[in-house]
């Protein structure tokens, strides 16, 4: 755990050390911004339901451009090589990095709380539902954050790892939206395996178990195959 931690705060301090994170997160907030607004002032509706739809979109592009450096650029600056000769597991580099990930996520979402606020001010909110689905964003970031990971663990190359993470991450993003041209067997496959289908089933105010395992399967698959990935590496 202390290997972890050590991991997870250098890597976390490394985003605020550039003006890239701030660049990725202004856009992502003025993207989310405008959606929102629109929704209240051209609609005259103050809800959170635009927020929650246009977000799950947004990830599928910011998340990867989040991820894409993590494990890429240690391989390519050779850093990587210097935390091998430290007695750290693969699995603790992977997962360091990726908890430090998750609080960059984490605090993109915190500051749309201000859009939430707005909407408690400005109409009804149910705030049990509000806050199931800001649980159920975390949990989306944190499946398309264990995408990119995997994918910032093949490749020297963070264009390639961005590129490599954003395709997987919309094939999953895409799947429940093209089941009405597909068989009712394969459909009821392919709607489970959807990401943004158990998202939807959280923000509608119901946590359940199936969505649960649904995520945190995913997560641990895409770590497990970046363990895998550094392990080869190291084997090399």
């Amino acid at each position: 755990m202390h290997n972890i931690l050590s991991i997870g705060r250098r890597e976390f301090r490394s985003y605020f050390n550039s003006p890239a994170a701030y660049i990725v997160i202004t856009f992502f907030l003025v993207i989310a911004g405008y959606f929102f607004t629109s929704n209240l002032f051209l609609m005259n509706q103050a809800n959170m339901r635009t927020l929650f739809g246009i977000v799950p979109l947004l990830f599928v592009f910011f998340v990867p451009a989040i991820s894409m450096r993590l494990i890429a650029e240690e391989k390519k600056s050779g850093t990587i090589e210097l935390l091998y000769t430290y007695p750290i597991k693969d699995s603790e580099i992977v997962i360091g990095k990726y908890l430090a990930a998750l609080g960059f996520v984490a605090i993109m979402l915190l500051l749309t709380t201000v859009y939430a606020i707005s909407t408690s001010m400005l109409g009804d909110m149910d705030g049990g539902q509000v806050a199931a689905g800001y649980i159920g964003l975390l949990l989306l970031g944190a499946a398309y954050l264990a995408i990119g990971v995997f994918a910032s663990s093949i490749t020297e190359n963070q264009i390639v790892a961005f590129i490599v993470a954003l395709s997987i991450s919309f094939v999953f993003f895409i799947l429940d939206k093209i089941l009405f041209f597909l068989p009712l067997s394969l459909a009821s496959i392919l709607e489970y395996l959807s990401i943004e289908y158990h998202f939807q089933n959280i923000a509608r105010g119901v946590i359940d178990t199936r969505n649960l395992i649904y995520y945190f399967s995913m997560i641990f698959v895409g770590l497990l195959l970046a363990s895998h990935a550094l392990s080869r590496r190291r084997g090399d």
